[in-house]
């Protein structure tokens, strides 16, 4: 169910912004490094807490 959404909500954006919108592969595995360089650093937590 999730690609299709994603292919709509890539294809909508394209249009809306006049130009392709570059992808990636929905779901792959990625290896992400982050060098955080600021002062403030926001965590998200996405779990209901209640």
């Amino acid at each position: 169910m999730a690609i299709p959404l994603y292919e709509r909500f890539c294809a909508a954006l394209s249009e809306a912004l006049g130009k392709p919108v570059p992808t990636g592969t929905f779901g792959a595995d990625m290896q992400v490094a982050l060098v955080n360089d600021g002062p403030v650093t926001i965590c998200i937590d996405t779990k209901n807490k209640e």
